[in-house]
């Protein structure tokens, strides 16, 4: 049978773009559907904007460090509406620069949004297309609890969207967005509140990192109500009204223009038109093999839409290991051990490997060693901020490999970025201590530890 197009990929975010270019190099005719903009979650809601946002936000610290060598104090103020209109122009650059990659791929974009009709065919705009293989990439969108009064809350996409900066900010959630989030507006100058469920942010993470990173929250200013219920969300003529439970008595926290809602994602399942294939779901996301294929087996899935592991880097390497797989000839899968990972908090930290919980879980407590350091880096010497630095590295004891490695502090995704290469390839402690340190850097400190 002929199609339109050898295949078809319903989303053009990390994962879609990544596979319909790889697809496109192998020669085959591709197509991609995008209802919103180019670039997916990542580009124009998360990563990109979100760490612009950081940088923004840690001047004031830099500004304080400055005095200490020697410069004079700086007297500035912050332009949201700056920083903003900054951010957009760049995730138009951005856009355009996708554009222009597919484009040099002779991927046919479609800026309408897609449903399937059946296995093989999709409605693209009210206009019918086939494929010979469709790959559904449409990524995730944020979870609102059903909280009385959520529709008052904005979610961690609209953020970026706001033409003021809020004075009093309400985040509800303890998860990384949210304490990205709860640390960028902190920052920034905005007078934050962080209401989460448990007794600890970062719930999956190292515990040595969530007790580190949740200490410095609140040194630096930050309100953090911790086990604290969520009742309702009211508007009022001011604002928004949050009320929570305390102790069993309610209090309400008052925010003059948001409350943010940052309490996960899930897959963006809706309107899709699944029901006209056999594609079956697995607690709310696209089943799929080691392939990525559904259970139909012309349609595949990868990125955030499957909820394996929720990171663009993921969502791009299965992209390209699908169009290998499907359309280079070469069989591959995905591998999900030892991805690195990174939270852009204030500190800052990042992640690979197993946490000391999990190692002990795997090998008990006395198959692992677990070394940690925690320092004061040479910057905030001069300027005498008791801003600190925490490694910790997990050992496994029997074949001395290094089964994890954890950082917070400045600069923790770089480090760790490069501590991941030798986790993955299965660097032991004694290749780490015979590794010379470049001196004077925190990084030397993961050779260096005994």
């Amino acid at each position: 049978m002929s199609y339109d197009f050898d295949l078809f990929v319903i989303g053009a975010g990390s994962g879609g773009i990544s596979s319909a270019r790889r697809a496109a190099q192998y020669g085959a005719k591709v197509g991609v559907a995008e209802g919103w903009t180019l670039g997916g979650t990542c580009v124009n809601r998360g990563c990109v904007p979100k760490k612009l946002m950081m940088y923004a936000s840690r001047f004031p610290e830099q500004f304080q460090a400055a005095t200490g060598y020697g410069w004079g104090q700086v007297d500035s103020q912050f332009d949201w509406s700056q920083l903003i209109t900054a951010l957009n122009n760049e995730l138009k650059r951005l856009n355009g620069i996708y554009e222009g990659m597919l484009d040099r791929s002779e991927v046919t974009v479609f800026p309408k949004y897609a449903s399937f009709i059946d296995a093989h065919t999709l409605d693209v705009g009210g206009e019918k297309v086939t494929a010979d293989k469709i790959l559904i990439a449409v990524g995730g969108k944020p979870v609102l609890p059903p909280i009385p009064g959520i529709e008052h809350a904005i979610t961690s996409d609209d953020i970026f969207h706001l033409p003021e900066q809020p004075r009093k900010a309400v985040i509800l959630g303890g998860g990384y967005i949210g304490c990205e989030f709860a640390c960028i507006l902190n920052g920034l100058g905005t007078e934050v509140t962080q209401v989460i469920r448990g007794d600890k942010i970062l719930r999956g993470f190292d515990e040595d990192i969530r007790t580190e990173i949740q200490h410095k929250m609140i040194e630096d200013g930050i309100h953090l109500m911790t086990e604290t219920p969520i009742n309702h969300i009211a508007k009022m003529a001011t604002g928004v009204d949050v009320c929570v439970t305390v102790d069993g008595h309610k209090e309400h926290i008052l925010a003059d223009v948001v409350s943010l809602a940052a309490l996960g994602r899930k897959p963006n399942i809706e309107n899709l038109g699944l029901e006209n294939t056999q594609v079956e779901l697995a607690a709310g996301a696209i089943a799929v093999d080691q392939y990525n294929t559904t259970a139909e087996p012309n349609i595949f899935a990868v990125g955030d839409v499957t909820d394996k592991m929720n990171l663009t880097p993921v969502a791009i390497a299965e992209g390209r290991a699908f169009a290998d797989t499907q359309f280079g000839g070469l069989s591959r899968t995905m591998s999900y051990e030892n991805i690195p990972t990174a939270v852009f908090t204030s500190p800052e930290a990042a992640t690979v490997g197993l946490t000391e919980a999990e190692a002990i879980a795997q090998y008990g407590e006395d198959g692992i060693k677990v070394y940690r350091s925690k320092f004061r880096p040479m910057y905030y010497t001069l300027p005498n901020l008791q801003t600190k630095t925490l490694m910790k590295l997990i050992v496994h004891h029997e074949s001395d490999r290094v089964i994890g490695a954890h950082m917070v502090g400045d600069d923790a995704a770089e480090i760790i970025q490069g501590v991941a290469i030798a986790i993955k390839a299965g660097a032991t402690k004694a290749t780490f201590d015979a590794t010379v340190g470049i001196h004077p850097s925190a990084a030397e400190e993961f050779v260096t530890m005994r």
